[in-house]
């Protein structure tokens, strides 16, 4: 099991004990830095986060849309650890402004209630079929007609999943045009989404991931 506690890359506890509070100018012995130090980015903060939780995994693995691949991103370790969760929220409120959210259902839930939560915007969740009970709702939470939506996804490898998510938010009278995703695997996601006048933007590409494993 995961320990609870392990190092947070921009949290410390305030010297007179009083709570957590965000630096703006340290360092640690781990060479963490927070967030918003000068001289760290937020893609390299990803990328260690992403490592220490061990999301990142190398052998054979067959991949969802059926293509095998030497390295393995798992989405629901960084979607279950409390620090990647804090730096994606961090990460996709900076692209954001203020637009109404959309979750691809099982795997981005997490990544747009926690980045709802960060930026104070609803959200909607996009299922990946229509309920057999119930409301029978493909998309769940309000939403308008002519109301404008950013789809937050995992990770992007064919991009099919979010071009799914971006019809059916179409098809219900949302505005769509951007999709915002923690790791682009750089395997035609970001050339098929385009063809649908979707423009793809991620945190973290596997060519910086891989990159940094390399060093």
């Amino acid at each position: 099991m995961r320990s609870s506690k392990r190092s947070d890359p921009f949290a410390r506890i305030s010297s007179d004990g009083r709570g957590v509070v965000r630096a703006a100018d340290w360092s640690d012995s781990d060479g963490y830095y927070p967030a918003h130090h000068p001289d760290r980015c937020m893609t390299e903060l990803l990328i260690d986060a992403l490592r220490e939780a061990e999301a990142v995994r190398y052998g054979e693995f067959e991949l969802s849309h059926g293509g095998t691949s030497d390295y393995y991103v798992d989405k629901y370790i960084f979607e279950t650890d409390p620090t990647c969760l804090r730096l994606i929220a961090e990460a996709f409120s900076e692209r954001l402004d203020g637009t109404t959210l959309a979750g691809v259902a099982l795997g981005a839930v997490p990544l747009v209630a926690v980045t709802s939560a960060e930026t104070d915007t609803p959200y909607v969740i996009v299922r990946k079929q229509q309920k057999a009970y119930g409301t029978g709702n493909l998309i769940e939470g309000e939403l308008d007609e002519g109301e404008e939506v950013v789809v937050l996804e995992d990770i992007a490898t064919t991009g099919q999943s979010a071009i799914d998510a971006v019809e059916a938010l179409r098809e219900a009278g949302a505005v769509v045009n951007r999709v915002l995703v923690v790791v682009d695997r750089q395997e035609g996601a970001r050339e098929h989404l385009a063809e649908h006048d979707i423009e793809l933007e991620s945190l973290v590409t596997a060519e910086e991931l891989l990159a940094a494993d390399r060093d």
